[in-house]
């Protein structure tokens, strides 16, 4: 029986491995099919006997290793929230053996049985609307609330509410990194990886203090795809990072959902091909568990402290509400609405900052404005 000591000893063993330069993945899984226990590759004397029958290439490889791991390594093993499972381990998600090249080694900060829980991804901009923040949040909300882990890759945009949809509902989310997971990228959302791996997990098939490089990120999207039942993109350029994810998520068999927007939002004209080639067009949860109905057999967290997502709003006016039909769900500048209502632009300026206060609109960076959610009376 493996003891703490022993646990640390085959990580550390596991990191040495994944060290060692030329060692391709198929290579490592290999490595690691045939020893669960790798200590046995680095003890003296021992190892032209331990590697017979390994290809020629693999053994070149471990007869020069030193298996040597920094300092930084050891700090990384020794935190108690931090774990590194192998891909013959009984704690790796299943549903990610599946998939083609899956990761040899999957590096862990925060809760690893997460990982085994059924779980949907939500992908999309880095750059979105304030629109598509508010259905990547809500979506991820309800998801959480119904107790499916909610998947993505902890990028600004529409990552980054998705994440703290579910972190909202109390529920369970998980943030699949380019990089190591002591390196969160963008390091805004630093703080947000904290509060995930309280109750969900950040992973990587990386190593600590492997930097974000571009090339990481469409490995970092198959795992996306390969640990979730289906994919749901939220606005997304004709060429994008989510479509990518989406694209390998067919491939994997899994399901595909976009949720729709303006045909003036170049952000949705991802969303609408995927659409035409075949997703599943999303306007709530309910259209994605008829396609997964396993997931409504999950129980649910119930409503979570904190009620509803958008708090209770004042009754608008017969201005206002001609002043929030003119908005409608295209992003639009004050000139443009001053256009439409014939109203001054201090007047239109005072009515927008009381829709904005009371949730009926958001701002974008760029000036303009847009409606949010159902409004209806």
């Amino acid at each position: 029986m493996n003891t703490e000591k022993d646990f640390y000893a085959i990580a550390a063993a596991r990191l040495a491995l994944c060290r060692l330069p030329g060692l391709a993945d198929a290579a490592l899984r290999e490595i690691l099919t045939r020893f669960t226990d790798p200590r046995c590759l680095f003890a003296p004397g021992r190892l032209p006997d331990t590697i017979r029958g390994l290809p020629s290439e693999i053994r070149r490889c471990l007869t020069n290793a030193k298996g040597v791991i920094s300092s930084e390594d050891h700090h990384w093993l020794r935190q108690a929230d931090h774990r590194l499972i192998a891909h013959t381990d009984s704690v790796f998600p299943p549903a990610l053996i599946e998939v083609t090249a899956p990761p040899p080694l999957l590096f862990v900060r925060g809760q690893s049985d997460s990982l085994l829980r059924p779980q949907l991804a939500i992908v999309g901009s880095r750059n979105p609307t304030p629109v598509g923040m508010e259905v990547a949040h809500q979506l991820a909300r309800e998801l959480a609330t119904r107790g499916i882990v909610v998947v993505s890759g902890l990028a600004a945009g529409i990552d980054t509410a998705a994440h703290r949809g579910a972190l909202s509902a109390e529920g369970t989310t998980v943030a699949v990194l380019g990089c190591g997971t002591d390196r969160p990228y963008p390091s805004e959302n630093r703080r947000l990886a904290a509060l995930i791996s309280k109750t969900g997990a950040v992973i990587s098939e990386f190593p600590p203090g492997t930097p974000p490089r571009r090339e990481h990120f469409p490995r970092r999207n198959r795992i996306i795809s390969g640990l979730s039942l289906g994919v749901v993109v939220v606005e997304a350029a004709r060429r994008s990072g989510a479509l990518i994810t989406a694209r390998l998520a067919g491939e994997q068999g899994r399901e595909v959902f976009a949720v729709p927007g303006s045909i003036r939002n170049p952000m949705t004209r991802g969303c609408h091909t995927l659409i035409r080639d075949g997703a599943k067009l999303v306007e709530g949860v309910d259209d994605i568990l008829e396609e997964l109905p396993l997931l409504n057999e999950l129980p649910s967290l119930g409503d979570p402290v904190g009620g509803e997502h958008v708090s209770s709003r004042t009754p608008l006016n017969t201005a206002q509400k001609d002043l929030l039909m003119s908005i409608g769900y295209d992003s639009v500048s004050v000139d443009l609405l001053v256009q439409r209502t014939q109203l001054t632009a201090e007047q239109v300026s005072s009515m927008l900052l009381i829709l904005e206060l009371e949730g009926y609109i958001a701002a974008a960076p760029d000036g303009t404005y847009t409606q949010l959610g159902d409004t209806r009376d």
